[in-house]
């Protein structure tokens, strides 16, 4: 069952990245952030009305649980702000499977911290997806994406690492506290991080541009309102939802979890080629392809523990 979870919220979070791809590109990253986080809490708000109503959610008054929760906010907003700049910037084609190099660091974190144990079938399986992530950057570094010249792959890279923190620390909360309310109390403290960062900022900005003369509250980037904006949370809901609930099954594997939902990067792939003409297709398949083995393995070698 733990399996299934994870595939659809691998389904998912490859469509998230196609609607977040179509709405940061020539728009204000910070403002399509933070409506995001406001759509996520909106869609979140009946489980934790409820839950609050019914007693069910046992951190509910405790300092130390709202600390533990607050802090795997930070940690995703973290993510999501180095991803969403690297996403405006980077192909699907390229962006995605650097994404998909996340369960390498989980890997290492859930042998560390949880003591889980892989098969040989399931090393196989990171073997290859270790040389999926290598010949993905030598493809990158053709298109002009090096690691040497563009910040936007130390972003995604930056972005990939601290969702494999967050991974990690979601294995522990799911520990104390249900699936539903870990989302529903995260989704709320991330949304009034990014509402105050982003008031700030504007009245930052306002009183900057009345100082120096310029046209009040003016922006680095203009944010244009599209719908595809509600959809980014939308698809992360209902991704998140089926990745707690697959971690919260006992005998579920962190590790595996988190490599499966890198398949995500086969839906956004098949539209950067189809919809956005993406460049260097041919050796991108096989690096795809190669990710389609090393997703397949992990799968296999989970049903023989």
């Amino acid at each position: 069952m733990w399996i299934a979870l994870a595939l659809l919220s691998a389904l998912c979070l490859g469509f998230y990245d196609i609607f977040k791809k179509l709405s940061v590109r020539a728009n204000d990253v910070l403002m399509v952030l933070m409506l995001n986080t406001v759509f996520g809490a909106l869609y979140m708000s009946p489980f934790l009305i409820t839950g609050m109503a019914e007693g069910n959610f046992g951190f509910g008054n405790t300092l130390v649980g709202h600390m533990q929760i607050l802090l795997k906010s930070l940690i995703v907003l973290g993510s999501w702000l180095l991803g969403y700049f690297a996403i405006k910037h980077l192909p699907l084609t390229v962006q995605g499977p650097i994404n998909a190099s996340r369960p390498v660091i989980v890997l290492v974190g859930a042998l560390l911290i949880f003591g889980e144990r892989l098969n040989w079938v399931q090393w196989i399986g990171i073997i290859l997806g270790f040389a999926s992530l290598f010949f993905i950057s030598r493809i990158g570094a053709k298109e002009g994406f090096s690691l040497k010249h563009s910040k936007w792959i130390w972003m995604s890279i930056g972005a990939t690492a601290l969702g494999a923190v967050s991974a990690l620390y979601d294995k522990y909360l799911l520990r104390s506290y249900s699936p539903i309310e870990v989302q529903g109390w995260y989704s709320l403290y991330q949304c009034i991080i990014m509402v105050t960062v982003i008031s700030i900022m504007c009245s930052f900005r306002k009183k900057r541009a009345s100082a120096s003369g310029e046209v009040e509250g003016k922006l680095d980037t203009k944010f244009e309102w599209r719908w595809t904006i509600p959809c980014i949370a939308l698809f992360l809901t209902v991704a998140d939802m089926a990745y707690f609930y697959s971690l919260s099954i006992p005998g579920s594997m962190v590790a595996i979890v988190s490599m499966i939902r890198r398949g995500s990067v086969i839906v956004s792939f098949v539209y950067g080629v189809v919809a956005l003409h993406e460049k260097n297709i041919k050796p991108k398949l096989i690096d795809l392809g190669v990710l389609l083995v090393s997703l397949a393995l992990l799968v296999i070698g989970s049903q023989m523990n």
